[in-house]
């Protein structure tokens, strides 16, 4: 390879690293932040105090007696606290609960439901600085499920997210997560949505990250032999 092939795949290499350089140093950043903490850490299941499943206790069945057109496409029944809860999911998300022995139907969970929920269930529940009701259409971005939530605020900033309808533990959000969450939206160069790992921003950036290796890969090992051969 020529002297001036080399001279101009140099002068290549530093104006990529002008344009390459910055999605590198975040996506290395980004990364070694999402790395620096076990990943139940960062999702909070280490905060779930029931974590293992109780059977259903003898003489509990699903009763309920479904009519009309607008039946549910599947049925779970487990145990919620003290109670055997049956749970009707429709095909548009839809939940109802009813009591598993009497088939009767489950109050909506309100927000002291809510509190009592997050207190029983989660490490640290009872220490509450706010709770907070979303509908499906103005859900938190920590959330990003468009189904009605209470987002429980712990005093340590920990969101705990109960299902209006599921009564049912939806997410925890520690801060930490809400900083993997940010740094995963930087990595995949989508802030807005955080879910799109397929943009054309994204794949030019990375196009352009691989040549600038290619080209470093070149002019090193250019380098190395024109040592050896002087």
């Amino acid at each position: 390879m020529s002297q001036k092939t080399m001279r101009l795949f140099a002068k290549w290499h530093i104006w990529l690293a002008w344009l390459a350089g910055v999605p590198l140093l975040m996506w290395t950043v980004s990364g070694l932040v999402m790395v620096a903490k076990p990943i139940e850490e960062v999702r909070g299941s280490h905060l779930l105090k029931n974590t293992e499943k109780r059977a259903i206790p003898p003489g509990h069945l699903a009763r309920m007696l479904i009519e009309g057109e607008d039946r549910p496409v599947e049925l779970r029944t487990r145990m919620q606290g003290n109670s055997a809860i049956t749970s009707a999911i429709y095909a548009d998300g839809k939940v109802e609960r009813y009591f598993a022995r009497s088939g009767a139907p489950v109050p909506e969970i309100d927000v002291a439901a809510a509190r009592t929920i997050v207190a029983m269930e989660i490490d640290g529940g009872d220490e509450v600085s706010e709770i907070r009701f979303f509908a499906p259409d103005e859900v938190p971005l920590d959330f990003r499920r468009p189904i009605p939530v209470w987002q429980v605020v712990l005093k340590d900033g920990t969101h705990v997210y109960v299902g209006r309808d599921s009564g049912a533990i939806e997410a925890v959000r520690t801060r930490w997560w809400r900083l993997f969450d940010f740094m995963w939206g930087l990595h995949i160069m989508d802030l807005e949505e955080r879910e799109d790992t397929h943009h054309p921003i994204l794949v030019a950036f990375a196009a352009l990250s691989v040549v600038f290796s290619l080209i470093g890969i070149v002019l090193m090992f250019r380098r190395r032999k024109s040592r050896v051969t002087a």
